[in-house]
Protein backbone atom coordinates (compact mmCIF):
# COMPACT_ATOMS: atom_id res chain seq x y z
CA UNK A 1 0.00 0.00 0.00
CA UNK A 2 1.45 3.33 -0.95
CA UNK A 3 0.38 7.09 0.84
CA UNK A 4 -0.46 10.33 -0.67
CA UNK A 5 0.92 13.00 0.78
CA UNK A 6 -2.03 15.52 2.18
CA UNK A 7 -3.14 18.46 0.20
CA UNK A 8 -3.24 22.15 1.03
CA UNK A 9 -4.68 25.30 -0.20
CA UNK A 10 -3.05 28.43 0.61
CA UNK A 11 -4.27 30.45 -2.23
CA UNK A 12 -3.62 33.71 -1.18
CA UNK A 13 -1.59 33.26 2.00
CA UNK A 14 2.34 35.23 2.04
CA UNK A 15 5.14 32.99 2.83
CA UNK A 16 8.20 34.03 4.46
CA UNK A 17 11.04 31.53 3.62
CA UNK A 18 14.11 32.72 4.99
CA UNK A 19 17.15 30.70 3.25
CA UNK A 20 14.38 29.90 0.77
CA UNK A 21 16.88 29.78 -2.29
CA UNK A 22 18.74 26.12 -1.53
CA UNK A 23 18.74 23.03 0.43
CA UNK A 24 15.57 21.98 2.55
CA UNK A 25 14.79 25.84 1.86
CA UNK A 26 13.94 25.17 -1.46
CA UNK A 27 11.98 22.06 -0.79
CA UNK A 28 9.82 24.21 1.54
CA UNK A 29 9.58 26.92 -0.80
CA UNK A 30 8.39 24.49 -3.48
CA UNK A 31 5.87 22.57 -1.33
CA UNK A 32 4.31 25.79 0.04
CA UNK A 33 4.07 27.05 -3.40
CA UNK A 34 2.73 24.14 -4.56
CA UNK A 35 -0.44 24.66 -2.44
CA UNK A 36 -0.99 28.15 -3.85
CA UNK A 37 0.94 30.23 -1.55
CA UNK A 38 2.86 33.57 -2.73
CA UNK A 39 6.09 32.54 -1.72
CA UNK A 40 8.83 35.30 -0.38
CA UNK A 41 12.52 34.11 -0.34
CA UNK A 42 14.77 36.18 1.92
CA UNK A 43 18.14 35.65 1.47
CA UNK A 44 21.90 37.33 1.71
CA UNK A 45 21.54 36.96 -2.25
CA UNK A 46 19.29 36.74 -4.32
CA UNK A 47 18.59 34.16 -7.02
CA UNK A 48 17.91 35.81 -10.19
CA UNK A 49 16.48 32.36 -11.45
CA UNK A 50 14.00 31.72 -9.09
CA UNK A 51 10.71 31.47 -9.28
CA UNK A 52 9.78 33.33 -6.01
CA UNK A 53 9.90 36.85 -5.29
CA UNK A 54 13.61 37.76 -3.38
CA UNK A 55 14.21 40.09 -0.63
CA UNK A 56 18.08 40.78 -0.21
CA UNK A 57 18.33 40.08 3.71
CA UNK A 58 20.30 39.73 6.28
CA UNK A 59 18.86 38.11 9.34
CA UNK A 60 21.64 38.71 11.41
CA UNK A 61 21.03 42.31 10.72
CA UNK A 62 17.42 43.59 12.80
CA UNK A 63 17.14 46.79 10.53
CA UNK A 64 17.21 44.16 7.42
CA UNK A 65 14.67 42.16 8.68
CA UNK A 66 12.31 45.32 9.68
CA UNK A 67 13.02 46.90 6.53
CA UNK A 68 12.64 43.30 4.51
CA UNK A 69 9.21 42.69 6.31
CA UNK A 70 7.83 46.69 5.89
CA UNK A 71 8.53 46.54 2.19
CA UNK A 72 6.63 42.82 2.05
CA UNK A 73 3.80 44.65 3.21
CA UNK A 74 3.79 47.50 1.37
CA UNK A 75 4.01 44.91 -2.27
CA UNK A 76 1.93 42.25 -0.99
CA UNK A 77 -0.34 43.82 1.87
CA UNK A 78 -0.25 40.30 4.33
CA UNK A 79 2.51 37.52 5.60
CA UNK A 80 0.72 35.05 6.60
CA UNK A 81 3.89 32.55 6.96
CA UNK A 82 6.95 32.48 8.04
CA UNK A 83 9.22 29.56 8.10
CA UNK A 84 12.96 30.55 9.26
CA UNK A 85 14.76 27.94 7.89
CA UNK A 86 18.12 30.29 7.29
CA UNK A 87 21.16 28.70 9.05
CA UNK A 88 24.80 28.36 9.37
CA UNK A 89 26.40 25.21 10.58
CA UNK A 90 30.32 26.86 11.25
CA UNK A 91 32.92 25.30 12.07
CA UNK A 92 32.82 21.72 14.00
CA UNK A 93 35.84 22.06 16.61
CA UNK A 94 36.41 21.19 20.48
CA UNK A 95 34.31 24.48 22.75
CA UNK A 96 38.02 25.50 24.15
CA UNK A 97 39.54 25.29 20.12
CA UNK A 98 36.61 27.96 18.80
CA UNK A 99 37.61 31.17 17.35
CA UNK A 100 35.34 33.44 18.96
CA UNK A 101 34.51 35.14 16.44
CA UNK A 102 33.34 32.16 14.43
CA UNK A 103 31.24 31.21 18.04
CA UNK A 104 29.51 34.40 17.85
CA UNK A 105 28.53 33.73 13.92
CA UNK A 106 27.07 30.80 14.53
CA UNK A 107 24.63 32.32 17.24
CA UNK A 108 24.12 35.14 15.90
CA UNK A 109 22.75 33.62 12.21
CA UNK A 110 20.77 30.39 13.68
CA UNK A 111 19.24 31.94 16.89
CA UNK A 112 20.05 35.88 16.90
CA UNK A 113 18.58 35.65 13.26
CA UNK A 114 15.53 33.68 14.35
CA UNK A 115 14.54 36.60 17.05
CA UNK A 116 15.47 39.18 14.26
CA UNK A 117 13.00 37.82 11.83
CA UNK A 118 9.94 37.09 14.39
CA UNK A 119 9.91 40.46 15.86
CA UNK A 120 9.98 42.24 12.60
CA UNK A 121 6.72 39.98 11.48
CA UNK A 122 5.15 39.52 14.53
CA UNK A 123 3.32 43.09 14.90
CA UNK A 124 1.28 42.46 11.66
CA UNK A 125 0.35 38.76 12.14
CA UNK A 126 -0.86 40.14 15.46
CA UNK A 127 -3.03 43.14 13.96
CA UNK A 128 -4.03 40.13 11.45
CA UNK A 129 -5.10 38.29 13.94
CA UNK A 130 -3.69 35.02 12.27
CA UNK A 131 -0.65 33.44 11.36
CA UNK A 132 2.01 30.62 11.07
CA UNK A 133 5.61 30.02 12.15
CA UNK A 134 7.79 27.56 12.31
CA UNK A 135 11.22 27.39 13.15
CA UNK A 136 13.56 24.96 11.24
CA UNK A 137 15.66 23.97 14.61
CA UNK A 138 17.82 20.72 14.67
CA UNK A 139 18.13 17.45 17.57
CA UNK A 140 21.43 19.12 17.82
CA UNK A 141 19.49 20.95 20.16
CA UNK A 142 18.08 18.42 22.24
CA UNK A 143 20.69 16.42 22.37
CA UNK A 144 23.89 18.66 21.75
CA UNK A 145 26.35 17.53 19.07
CA UNK A 146 30.07 17.23 20.01
CA UNK A 147 32.57 19.57 18.74
CA UNK A 148 29.00 21.89 17.79
CA UNK A 149 28.61 23.57 21.28
CA UNK A 150 27.43 26.93 19.36
CA UNK A 151 25.57 25.46 16.33
CA UNK A 152 23.94 23.19 19.59
CA UNK A 153 23.42 25.98 21.88
CA UNK A 154 21.74 27.87 19.05
CA UNK A 155 19.40 25.56 18.23
CA UNK A 156 17.96 24.75 21.56
CA UNK A 157 17.65 28.36 22.19
CA UNK A 158 15.74 28.46 19.35
CA UNK A 159 13.67 25.32 20.68
CA UNK A 160 13.14 27.84 24.02
CA UNK A 161 12.40 30.74 21.96
CA UNK A 162 9.69 28.34 20.08
CA UNK A 163 8.08 27.51 23.17
CA UNK A 164 8.07 31.60 24.51
CA UNK A 165 6.58 32.85 21.70
CA UNK A 166 3.97 30.12 21.58
CA UNK A 167 2.95 30.94 24.66
CA UNK A 168 2.91 34.73 23.81
CA UNK A 169 0.68 34.76 21.10
CA UNK A 170 -1.29 31.53 21.76
CA UNK A 171 -4.96 33.50 21.68
CA UNK A 172 -3.68 35.76 18.59
CA UNK A 173 -4.22 33.29 16.71
CA UNK A 174 -0.91 33.19 15.57
CA UNK A 175 0.78 29.44 16.22
CA UNK A 176 4.54 28.84 16.88
CA UNK A 177 5.93 25.79 16.37
CA UNK A 178 9.26 24.17 16.07
CA UNK A 179 10.53 20.77 13.89
CA UNK A 180 13.99 19.59 15.23
CA UNK A 181 15.34 17.19 12.43
CA UNK A 182 18.33 14.83 12.74
CA UNK A 183 20.55 14.61 9.66
CA UNK A 184 19.23 15.25 5.91
CA UNK A 185 20.65 14.48 2.41
CA UNK A 186 21.30 16.87 1.68
CA UNK A 187 24.59 18.61 -0.52
CA UNK A 188 26.29 19.65 2.87
CA UNK A 189 26.74 15.62 3.20
CA UNK A 190 29.07 16.19 0.55
CA UNK A 191 31.38 18.06 2.32
CA UNK A 192 31.58 15.32 5.39
CA UNK A 193 33.61 12.60 5.32
CA UNK A 194 31.65 9.36 4.68
CA UNK A 195 32.21 7.46 7.74
CA UNK A 196 30.61 10.35 9.22
CA UNK A 197 27.46 10.51 7.35
CA UNK A 198 27.63 6.46 8.03
CA UNK A 199 27.68 7.38 11.64
CA UNK A 200 24.12 9.50 11.85
CA UNK A 201 22.76 6.79 9.56
CA UNK A 202 23.29 4.61 12.26
CA UNK A 203 22.12 6.08 15.00
CA UNK A 204 18.50 6.09 13.58
CA UNK A 205 16.23 3.08 13.79
CA UNK A 206 14.75 3.30 10.34
CA UNK A 207 18.56 3.56 9.10
CA UNK A 208 18.58 6.12 6.69
CA UNK A 209 18.77 10.39 6.39
CA UNK A 210 15.51 12.33 5.96
CA UNK A 211 14.89 13.79 3.21
CA UNK A 212 14.11 17.55 2.31
CA UNK A 213 10.84 16.97 0.85
CA UNK A 214 10.12 14.59 4.44
CA UNK A 215 10.78 18.19 6.56
CA UNK A 216 8.61 20.52 3.87
CA UNK A 217 5.53 18.30 4.51
CA UNK A 218 5.71 18.62 7.79
CA UNK A 219 6.24 22.87 7.86
CA UNK A 220 3.14 22.45 5.23
CA UNK A 221 1.05 21.28 7.70
CA UNK A 222 1.85 23.28 10.49
CA UNK A 223 1.02 25.93 8.12
CA UNK A 224 -2.56 24.81 7.64
CA UNK A 225 -5.78 24.84 9.03
CA UNK A 226 -5.33 20.84 10.11
CA UNK A 227 -3.05 22.21 12.88
CA UNK A 228 -5.01 24.24 15.20
CA UNK A 229 -3.82 23.28 18.46
CA UNK A 230 -0.56 23.03 18.54
CA UNK A 231 1.66 25.83 19.83
CA UNK A 232 5.09 26.19 20.79
CA UNK A 233 5.45 22.72 20.22
CA UNK A 234 8.56 20.83 19.06
CA UNK A 235 8.31 18.39 16.12
CA UNK A 236 11.12 15.05 15.90
CA UNK A 237 11.82 14.48 12.24
CA UNK A 238 14.25 11.55 13.46
CA UNK A 239 13.75 8.31 11.83
CA UNK A 240 12.51 7.03 15.57
CA UNK A 241 16.35 8.38 16.84
CA UNK A 242 14.77 11.43 19.49
CA UNK A 243 13.95 9.59 22.70
CA UNK A 244 12.34 12.50 24.45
Amino acid sequence: MTYANAQYDFMGSVAIVTGGNGGIGMAISERLAKAGAQVVCWDLKANPASPYRQYEVDIADPASTDAAAQQLLADLGRIDFLVNNAGYAGATVPLDEYDVAEWHRIVNVNLLGVFHACRSVVPAMRAAGRGRIVNIASLAGKEGTPNASAYSAAKAGMLALTKSLGKELANAGVLVNALAPAAVKTSLLEQMAPAHVQNMINKSPMGRLGTVEEVAEMVAWLCSGSCTFNTGAVFDLSGGRATY
